[in-house]
């Protein structure tokens, strides 16, 4: 499964600033990273009077822009989407998956603590697996300086990317991953591979997304 870490903490903390030392230290050591960034107030990255913008507002609900090496889409959701579903989109692209937020997410996460800006803490112990800060916190979780990204990537790797297996299965349910048994992901595989070797074209496919919806009454 994709490991999924959120690093969170209070506003001006320097979230984005340890983020990005982190980033670029995994990265160095050849880990590939996603991050996904949680904005509770909403966001828009169109520009009015752009193509895009001018599709969304005439009534289009999914707005894809592409060119020959990125690709984003803009989305309308009837619920927010979680970040089980989110990490699908780049399953087989990425090692791990570091968000910014989510602190009500049930992730395991990195909080970022400065004596200057926020007293109090976000999370428990229990909640955590790390602690950066500029001062030592009565928590029994490892703690690291606001400059150690080094020491977090140690931790990372540790504990997420040298055990990581292939993600090669992976089902969600109501947007939330399932951790599969041995016997269902066998079968699940099975069974999937089974009907796509009766499909013209689909039996050498490397990726397959299955959608089943229940439907209302």
């Amino acid at each position: 499964m994709l490991p999924i870490v959120c690093v969170v903490g209070k506003s001006n903390v320097g979230k984005t600033t340890f983020l990005e030392k982190l980033i670029a230290e995994l990265t160095g050591r050849g880990w590939r990273v996603g991050t996904i960034k949680h904005d509770a107030h909403g966001f828009d990255i169109d520009k009015p009077g752009k193509d895009s913008w001018r599709h969304a507002q005439a009534g289009s609900r999914a707005v894809a822009i592409s060119s020959p090496d990125k690709v984003a889409l803009i989305r309308r959701v009837s619920r927010e989407v979680t970040l089980d579903e989110l990490a699908t989109l780049v399953a087989g692209e990425v090692d791990i998956v570091l968000s910014e937020g989510y602190k009500r997410s049930d992730k395991p996460k990195i909080e970022i603590s400065r004596q200057a800006v926020a007293g109090e803490l976000l999370c428990s112990a229990e909640e955590l697996i790390a602690l950066v800060s500029d001062r030592r916190h009565a928590l029994d979780v490892p703690q690291f300086g606001l400059d150690d990204a080094a020491g977090v990537a140690d931790l990372l790797e540790e504990r997420f990317l040298r055990r990581a297996e292939p993600d090669d299965v992976a089902l969600l349910v109501d947007g939330r991953c399932v951790v599969l048994k041995p016997f269902a992901r066998s079968m699940l595989d099975r069974t999937v591979r089974a009907l796509l070797s009766l499909l013209d074209g689909c039996a050498e496919a490397k990726d397959v997304t299955l959608v089943l919806r229940n439907k209302g009454e």
